[in-house]
């Protein structure tokens, strides 16, 4: 994995992240973005794992519905996103060959 792999990476999912944990996950994958999708849907999981919601009256509430939420949308923006290890679709691939015929005189 190159440096600009990582720097994507981390910008989707924190600069806290594992350096380490997103390499060994882009040597199985081979994709920075199914990387990006694994680590957020572990995200997810490990939120809804536990209660959403949880109230003390009179005390504290702990409301994480918002963040699953948040985790979803990202989840959504980045099959859009162009990611550095996937060929740009603006290049050459998409020249085509056309064939030209000439047109009968008067």
């Amino acid at each position: 994995m190159n440096s600009d792999v990582l720097r994507w990476l981390q910008s989707q999912l924190g600069p806290e992240t594992d350096p380490g944990d997103l390499a060994q996950r882009y040597e199985l994958l081979h994709s920075a973005r199914t990387v990006a999708l694994e680590v957020l849907h572990e995200r997810i999981a490990a939120l809804v794992a536990e209660p959403l919601k949880v109230t003390v009256n009179g005390v504290a509430t702990i409301d994480n519905s918002a963040n699953v939420a948040a985790l979803e949308r990202r989840l959504t923006a980045l099959t859009d996103e162009p990611t550095p290890d996937e060929p740009s679709v603006t290049g050459p691939q998409l020249l085509s060959t056309v064939q030209l015929r000439a047109r009968p005189r008067r």
